[in-house]
């Protein structure tokens, strides 16, 4: 009976804190080096507090875009540059989260760090929130690069996360150095299979991703 009862206390702690939905992985178990921040664990996002769903820095994503994003952080790696991530598998309930609190006009602690010259009501219209992520199915990622000695990103016109058209790819009222930057990220992403958004320079999704029609739900722990 004790054996009995020492096996199910396992399996709970197993099921309950270590398992993930089939054809997900941690990335520091493929990526071991890969720099992570997740901020929507944290206040620094457009929000301003931590997001419901994000218990832990843990960076999750399919099996298939986990194996893809090691290849660009080992070609960065011979320019002596390196990827970090911001974001990646989101659950649905972290969106859900999202549009509560779009719903509230008067939540705006964070206006002036990620959408100034934008009205909270229009964030919808505008397509900056919605219903639905690609986060949540898993193959999308939000990301940039820094420099392997500093650890410093490089300078890519725009804060992560900012509502406005200095986010957009092909912005043309940044510098050449700026420019130079953002075309580097979309080039190593795209030669290894992701696809870009073009109004976020950081917002990139592998093509042909494994749950196309599938929007998860389970916490990251």
């Amino acid at each position: 009976m004790r054996k009995l009862f020492t096996l199910l206390v396992m399996f709970y702690y197993a099921f309950s804190f270590g398992q993930l939905e089939k054809g997900f992985v941690y990335v520091h178990d493929i990526i071991p080096d890969l720099d992570v921040e997740l901020r929507y664990y944290t206040s620094n996002n457009f929000v301003g507090t931590p997001i419901d769903g994000y218990q832990s820095n843990k960076l999750i994503l399919t099996k298939e875009t986990a194996n893809r994003l090691k290849l660009v952080h080992e070609e960065l790696q011979e320019q002596n540059l390196c990827l970090k991530v911001y974001d990646g598998y989101r659950p649905q309930r972290s969106v859900n989260h999202f549009i509560i609190w779009a719903k509230d006009l008067n939540d705006t602690i964070a206006k002036h760090l990620f959408y100034p010259d934008i009205k909270k009501k229009y964030l919808f219209k505008e397509q900056y929130i919605a219903s639905r992520s690609g986060h949540s199915r898993g193959s999308t990622v939000d990301l940039t690069i820094i420099d392997g000695n500093t650890g410093k990103a490089l300078d890519m016109g725009s804060a992560y996360d900012y509502f406005g058209q200095e986010s957009w790819v092909n912005y043309e009222k940044i510098t050449d150095k700026q420019k130079t930057n953002r075309q580097l990220l979309q080039t190593v992403m795209l030669k290894h299979g992701f696809r870009n958004y073009p109004k976020e320079w950081w917002h990139f999704t592998l093509r042909g991703e494994p749950y196309p029609n599938t929007y998860f739900d389970f916490p990251i722990k």
